[in-house]
């Protein structure tokens, strides 16, 4: 085994996935000048699965917002290839939803855009080892509460009240894509509703679940396969 305090020799080795050149140029650029390798760049999800497999860097520093294929996808399949991948997610959304739907996928770590260089850099060198890298204040409290959920045993049975509960088609469908990491205005225009309604049908299905907020809900659409569909 390794001692924690032996310093990695070999630069590590990291691709860039954004799909604004300037963004990505000047990720890479900074990487670069810092000692990492930047062995591949990518600008839309398909290119990136490609490029990765190629390439073979230790590290993914990854946008969520791709085209061609996004950018959770990206990490499930590279992760689900190859389990030593470290994939570090740099993106400007702050949803608990997405952040959740990321470390599902795979991901190591999940830093907002806002960060510093120096935040970032920090970030690329933990993830490379392993640790968990999270904006501080967001994703970690997520990250904990989702993680403290998944560890808990499934609840006995209600024996006093018959079969699941029943949900309506359109709730069924709102939960789905809740799950999928969507916004309440994601989904709105997604179904041509109005946000009012999403909330009411996120509510309502709460109540129906004897649920108690967004990530056991989350986390009860994860355990049921409703996000692969």
């Amino acid at each position: 085994m390794t001692d924690s305090s032996e310093v990695r020799q070999d630069p590590i080795r990291v691709m860039v996935v954004d799909d604004h050149p300037m963004w990505r140029d000047a990720v890479a650029r900074d990487l670069g000048e810092s000692g990492f390798d930047v062995v591949a760049t990518a600008g839309d999800g398909e290119q990136a699965v490609r490029r990765a497999k190629a390439a073979a860097p230790d590290v993914l520093v990854l946008d969520l917002n791709l085209p061609a294929k996004p950018g959770v996808q990206v990490c499930k399949e590279l992760v689900g290839a190859d389990p030593a991948l470290r994939v570090l997610v740099l993106s400007a959304s702050g949803e608990h939803a997405d952040v959740l739907e990321a470390v599902k996928s795979g991901a190591t770590g999940y830093l907002l855009k806002s960060a510093s260089t120096e935040e970032l850099l920090d970030a690329v060198r933990r993830t490379a080892v392993g640790d968990p890298v999270f904006t501080p204040g967001l994703a970690g409290l997520v990250l904990g509460e989702y993680r403290r959920l998944a560890a808990e045993p499934e609840p006995a049975p209600d024996t006093g009240r018959p079969g699941a509960p029943q949900l309506t088609d359109r709730e069924t469908e709102v939960l789905r894509l809740v799950a999928k990491g969507l916004s309440y205005k994601q989904i709105a225009e997604r179904l041509v509703i109005s946000h009012r309604t999403v909330q009411n049908h996120v509510q309502n299905t709460l109540g129906k679940l004897q649920l108690h907020n967004r990530v056991e809900l989350v986390r009860y659409a994860i355990e049921r396969g409703l996000d692969d569909e």
